[in-house]
């Protein structure tokens, strides 16, 4: 009789058993949290009850995934993770067992930034925040962010550190140019946009930085003072505004202190007003450097620590599921972290629909490149004209003066440097600026019958000599701002003011176009004949240029900060803060916001009754526009406005309709009005088209901290149309009854 082989039989059951376990597994369905048609709400629940405490533990803890020995001290020990993509902002693991992807990180809000390297990617520079926020067009904005998310995605990335919306508190802050302006409608709005198309490719977009973050100088500990009222009207009503436009699935907390603590751990900023008032269910991570405590820091409402090991300990490591442990935060806390982060993952398809490494060889350059030149045109303002523009075709030679007009256009600098193919880098006093190789002067001479010469502008004599000979001289002058450093002042760096002088005294016929990171005073504004604000126009910035000098594109960019004519007509005409503090981690330095409190930007000048250089909402075109008809009347919650704009000159052009409002007696407004509503539209010559807007309820309000609500006071309430908060063309009446609203305008 043949004996049996009891170890082969156990092997041939073990066989069968996972036979018919892969069979079961084929026929069940897919996980709860693997189901699309459920909400992300209810599948975040499934797999969070699914996790083990270890993987709940690593999704609220972020590598920097760029190698880094300077990280390294007695006391920490970095190594970037082998599964981060290079030289990029961030990684945080994924979970395979649960099919829960990696976040893969990247900068910023411009384009796909790439950290210091030797071999940094080549991607589609978008313009500037501040040139995006002066088309004053939300379908440009969502344009440029659909793009840049589309190249996000391409190149393995699925959470973008976008959504850069800081209120212009400070005209001197190196960071302005990657925001969206001065006033909370346009700056909500814009980022709001731009989320939402970079949200659009299915992944995370941020909105940063989570908040009153308006200067550099000892940004890592500087103590913002502002109160409930003034923050909810400004800054904090930007960010409400994008959150309810564009819906992003992160927020990324600040550096600095607000009223004695932390962004990051502000119970306040980020319990209270964002998860409690506006109902935020996504995630709060923290800018790569700003955590400062465990505890402190998750009960108040951060999800997630990022970029270790910029922050002196891995305080959401061990440290994290000790104080779990121990009790000093909740388990219930910790799973509320992790249900956020897989909230935003799942309402965003990082799950579904995940990225598939590195596609960059499928990006369409030439399609996102037009994307940049559009959004590049239509923020080009046009500050001064007195004739010389469009370019003249009978000129027969033109002098193009400095800014190495002849390379290409500048950026600016910090985590948001995004490296176009065939970029440069120009060193400066100021420091190294990185120029995209799109040249204003070649395309001005591609446009031209004119002989167009070259001067580098370093030598003003020589310079002049060549504009003396020109029938028109173009002087490009420069400023470069970046992350960590404030400008020192408000005038051209590199002695260019006196380069203006000299050229224009050669040659009355002379064109300054400005390429800054915002606001900067123009001693020599009389001497010249027109003046162009192009800010960092991008990738393809010298063609948008050139095509607006040359009148193929009629300018229609608008001003979303305020020039000054001196910085004595700012709130703090020295900068708060001392530079020397920034090597003091002790340091506890103040700005004091309460001086201007809500009153940022044109507010400001309005309440004081000061003029500015030039206005916020400022910007000439190629033709004229009317604005007649104007009515109001009250609707819903708020105001709805109708207005007839029609284009009364020559040539076809779009035009901005800025709708403010002021209430006739004292309402408690921070200032005399406020922009309350605005469209951009396109005419033809001669056409005209009947507009209707919608007013924001909160526009009309007042912020009450007792009773957390909205309140729109009774009484009359001026309603007006205007080529700028300056200049006002019509003005008609409302009457509006007393409404309390809540925080979401309920």
């Amino acid at each position: 009789m043949k004996r049996s082989n009891p170890l082969l039989a156990a092997a041939v059951g073990l066989v069968v058993m996972a036979l018919s376990f892969g069979r079961a597994c084929a026929e069940s369905p897919a996980p709860p949290w693997l189901e699309p048609s459920l909400s992300a709400d209810a599948r975040a629940d499934a797999a969070v009850a699914a996790m083990t405490q270890a993987e709940k533990l690593q999704l609220v803890f972020g590598f920097f995934s760029t190698d880094a020995s300077w990280m390294t001290s007695d006391v920490k020990h970095f190594v970037r993770p082998k599964e981060g993509l290079p030289y990029s902002a961030g990684y945080v693991p994924g979970i395979p067992r649960l099919g829960i992807p990696a976040q893969w990180e990247t900068d910023a809000g411009l384009g796909v930034a790439t950290q210091l390297s030797p071999t940094p990617r080549e991607r589609t520079a978008l313009p500037s925040g501040l040139a995006t926020a002066a088309t004053w067009n939300l379908d440009t904005a969502f344009a440029g962010g659909a793009m840049i998310g589309d190249e996000a995605r391409r190149s393995g990335f699925n959470v973008q550190l976008a959504g850069g919306m800081d209120l212009v508190r400070e005209p001197r802050n190196g960071r302005n140019f990657e925001y969206g302006g001065e006033d909370p409608l346009l700056a909500g709005l814009i980022s709001g946009a731009e989320i939402r198309g970079v949200q659009s490719n299915h992944i995370i977009s941020t909105m940063k930085h989570y908040a009153f973050n308006a200067q550099e100088t000892n940004r890592n500990h500087i103590d913002a003072a502002i109160d409930d009222q003034a923050a909810r009207q400004s800054d904090l009503l930007a960010f409400q505004i994008a959150y309810e436009m564009g819906r992003p699935g992160a927020v990324m907390c600040a550096y600095n202190r607000v009223n004695g603590v932390y962004s990051c751990e502000n119970a306040w900023l980020l319990g209270q007003v964002l998860k409690t008032d506006w109902g935020f269910k996504g995630y709060v991570m923290s800018d790569w450097g700003a955590v400062h405590s465990t505890v402190e820091a998750a009960n108040a409402g951060l999800d997630q620590e990022s970029g270790w090991a910029f922050d002196k300990s891995p305080y959401f490591a061990a440290a994290l599921a000790e104080a779990v442990n121990n009790g000093h935060i909740s388990q219930q806390r910790l799973d509320d972290m992790a249900h956020r982060i897989l909230w935003a993952m799942f309402a965003n398809g990082l799950v579904d629909d995940p990225v598939r490494g590195d596609q960059s060889k499928t990006i369409d350059y030439a399609a996102h490149a037009q994307v940049s030149l559009s959004d590049a045109e239509e923020g080009l303002v046009l500050l001064k004209n007195g004739g010389l523009l469009p370019l003249a075709k009978s000129a027969k030679s033109i002098a193009v003066i400095g800014g190495h007009a002849d390379f290409g256009v500048p950026s600016g600098g910090g985590s948001s440097q995004v490296y176009a193919a065939g970029a440069r880098r120009f060193d400066s006093a100021a420091g190294p600026m990185v120029f995209y190789g799109s040249s204003p002067m070649k395309a001005i001479a591609a446009r031209t019958s004119a002989k167009v010469v070259y001067d580098d502008g370093r030598n003003p004599d020589s310079a002049a000599r060549a504009a003396h000979s020109a029938d028109i001289a173009i002087v490009f002058v420069t400023q470069w701002t970046t992350e960590g450093l404030d400008a020192a002042g408000l005038e051209l760096p590199d002695r260019q003011d006196a380069l203006i002088d000299k050229v224009a005294k050669a040659n009355r016929k002379t064109i300054v176009v400005l390429e800054t990171g915002g606001p900067v005073i123009m001693p020599w504004l009389n001497r010249v004949g027109a003046v162009v604000e192009a800010w960092y126009p991008g990738s393809a910035g010298g063609e948008a240029i050139a095509r607006v000098l040359a009148g193929e594109v009629n300018p229609s960019g608008r001003l979303p900060v305020t020039f000054p004519a001196s910085l004595a007509q700012t709130p703090r005409p020295i900068l708060d803060g001392d530079p020397k503090l920034d090597a003091l981690d002790e340091s506890h330095p103040h700005v004091d916001y309460r001086i201007e409190g809500a009153a940022v930007g044109y507010k400001w000048f309005d309440k004081k009754g000061l003029k500015p250089l030039f206005p916020f909402g400022w910007g000439l075109s190629y033709s004229t526009f009317a604005t007649t008809g104007l009515e109001a009347r009250v609707e819903s919650k708020g105001a709805k406005v109708s207005v007839t704009v029609k284009n009364t000159g020559k040539v076809a052009g779009r035009t901005v309709v800025q709708i403010y409002a002021a209430p006739r007696a004292d309402r408690g407004w921070e200032a005399p009005k406020r922009l309350a509503a605005f469209a951009k539209t396109e005419l033809l010559p001669g056409q005209s088209r009947r507009l209707t807007l919608a007013i924001d309820p909160r526009l009309l309000a007042t912020w009450d901290p007792a009773s957390r609500t909205w309140n729109i006071e009774a009484g009359d309430y001026q309603i007006m149309t205007g080529d700028s908060a300056s200049d006002i063309t019509g003005a008609t009446t409302v009457r509006l009854e007393h409404r309390r609203l809540d925080v979401r305008e309920r």
